[in-house]
Formats: structure tokens, C-alpha cells, sequence
């Protein structure tokens, strides 16, 4: 049974002869890389940060999602803007995605805030694998794969290895340990990408919206963090929320509910004395039709920021009456 419903959440991944819209990953701790979504966060912490990512989703299913990321972003000087970079590797069964985007953000002190509006740009390059074997076995030939030939000679599908060209645009604006907000959308373009005339992949325009805000209990060592992100394709939409107990803004503890899909327990820490390093863990408690089947999702994510030193202006005189 198990085999039977990998096949099937394999096969909504891609299909031969018909365009389809591949949604972009999924991560439980979006709150803690929104460099991702949205290119306007590039440089509106004003320090240097890095964050990795590593999601593998229902841990039980052969050819499941396995989803890396890596993203860096820093203001640039005294210059109001901020860059960034995210390179991701999305795995699903057969196919296999790569995201490398570049963003610039124009960042302006805005009331008790920052405003950062930005643009990313990039490759994105996408693989259908004909020879990966199902998991019902070399015995059963799948004929939706591009370019499966395993026991199946007779099949002409192309595989698929192609490069294209990826935009986004973002809007955010975040006011230090207190609230943020953001508005973007990825894949502007909305292009598709083919192998001969049997096999297309189209990208699907995405829209994000993103908010958190951080209410102080009377005790200061304590907080709450509600956040909330939706994502829609104009098809499907998928919305999470979370709450997130905060102690010393050192030590975390949360739960987020994504719709019709699963409940997420996380936790992290911060470290180092000024509590640059992060660490957090999450776990996808499936809540669809395939709960018995999944074991779940786990994600793991690292971040390290810190503030750049600010160049020190050197400041010298002469005396006249010591050049003699």
C-alpha cells in the first residue's frame, strides 16, 4: 500500500504530453529565512547573515522531497541597499530542481523601521531523471516519466535538462524585535521550459504574503510571536500559522498549522554571548490522507549573523613649527 501511494504522489509531480505548475518548496520555519520569499528583506537587518536549511519531507515515502537551501544577505555599506543570495536544491522522485537567485533591495528608514523594496534574478535549471526507478520496481514501467526506458524500450519521451532565466520582486518593511511585513511574488516570468513536444514544464507565478509581530508579556523576559505566511499560484493557495513562545529571545518554542497538510511542533536556541548563532528543528505531524503512511517531515535550520565594524576615520594634523 505504502508503494501505491508514493506512486501516486510521485506522479502529481510531472506529467507527459500536458503543461504543469510546479509549486515552489515548502519550509515549517519560514519565519527564520525570508530572504527566500521575498528579496526586499536583503540588508534590512543592517548585519551579515547566512542561513541553511535542510528539509526532508515524509521520510517514509522512496523519492519524497528532500529540499536544501542556503541563503546569505548583508547591507552594502553606507549605501542604502542591501544584496543577497539564494541558492536552492528542490528533489522529487525523477525530478530535480535548482534555484540560484541574486537580489538587490533599496532599504529606507521608515518611521521606527525599515522599508526594503527589491528585485532577485537568477537561473533556475530543471532535470527529469529517466532511468530513476519507481518504487514499484524495474518490473513496472512508468510511462509518465520522461525518458523511462527501464523495461520499457519502446518509450520516446525526452528527458528533460534545461536552463532558464528566474525573477522576483518583493516589498518589506520590519520594525526591529517588534513586527514585519512583507508582499512578493517569484517567477515573474512565468515561462515555460521543454523537451521536444511531448514534455513542458511550466512555471507557475507565485504570491506570498508574510507577517509576524512580537507582544511583550509583563514579565520582559517573556514573548509571543504569532506569523502567519500564504502562498498562492492563483490555482491553490496554502496558508500557515504559527505561534512561537519567545524566553530571553534566546529560547524558542512553537507550532505552526499548515492547511490540509500537517501540524509542526519546532525549537531553537540562540548562542554565542551576543546570541549571533541559531539552531532550530521542526516536525511535520502529517494531518492528510497519507498520515499513516508519511512518518513525517523533518527540517533543520542554521543561521549566523553578525554586526559589520563600521570604518574607523582616521583623523591627522601637522604642526608647522615641527617641520623645521
Amino acid at each position: 500500500m505504502k508503494k501505491i501511494f508514493t506512486t501516486l504522489t510521485v506522479a502529481l509531480a510531472a506529467f507527459t504530453s500536458v503543461s504543469f505548475a510546479q509549486q515552489d518548496p515548502q519550509f515549517t520555519q519560514f519565519m527564520h529565512n525570508k530572504l527566500i520569499y521575498n528579496p526586499g528583506y536583503a540588508g534590512t537587518s543592517q548585519a551579515i547573515c547566512a542561513n541553511v536549511l535542510y528539509r526532508q519531507q515524509w521520510v517514509n515515502f522512496p523519492g519524497a522531497p528532500k529540499t536544501g537551501l542556503i541563503s546569505i544577505d548583508m547591507p552594502v555599506g553606507s549605501l542604502p541597499l542591501g544584496i543577497g543570495l539564494n541558492v536552492m536544491n528542490d528533489q522529487i522522485g525523477f525530478s530535480k530542481t535548482l534555484f540560484a537567485r541574486l537580489a538587490l533591495a533599496w532599504n529606507k528608514p521608515l518611521g521606527a523601521g525599515m522599508l526594503g523594496v527589491g528585485i532577485d534574478g537568477g537561473i533556475l535549471q530543471q532535470q527529469f531523471n529517466g532511468n530513476w526507478i519507481t518504487p514499484d520496481g524495474p518490473g513496472s514501467p512508468d510511462n509518465a516519466i520522461p525518458g523511462y526506458t527501464y523495461g520499457n524500450p519502446s518509450n520516446t519521451n525526452p528527458n528533460l535538462n534545461a536552463l532558464t532565466y528566474d525573477l522576483g520582486f518583493g516589498a518589506y518593511y520590519t520594525i526591529p524585535n517588534k513586527m514585519y511585513v512583507g508582499i512578493s511574488s517569484t517567477h515573474l516570468t512565468a515561462q515555460d521550459i521543454s523537451a521536444g513536444s511531448k514534455v513542458k514544464y511550466s512555471l507557475a507565478r507565485h504570491y506570498y504574503l508574510m507577517a509576524g509581530y512580537t507582544f511583550a508579556l509583563p514579565n520582559p523576559d517573556h514573548a509571543i510571536q504569532p506569523n502567519i505566511k500564504v502562498k498562492t499560484d492563483a490555482a491553490s493557495t496554502q496558508l500557515d500559522v504559527n505561534l512561537t513562545y519567545l524566553y530571553k529571545n534566546t529560547f524558542w518554542f512553537g507550532v505552526s498549522y499548515r492547511m490540509q497538510d500537517a501540524i509542526a511542533p519546532m525549537v531553537g536556541a540562540r548562542f554565542l554571548p551576543n546570541k549571533s548563532l541559531k539552531v532550530g528543528y521542526s516536525y511535520d505531524v502529517t494531518t492528510s490522507k497519507i498520515k499513516g503512511y508519511s512518518a513525517g517531515t523533518h527540517e533543520i535550520m542554521l543561521g549566523y549573523c553578525f554586526m559589520p565594524k563600521p570604518k574607523t576615520k582616521v583623523t591627522s594634523y601637522q604642526n608647522t613649527r615641527q617641520l623645521d
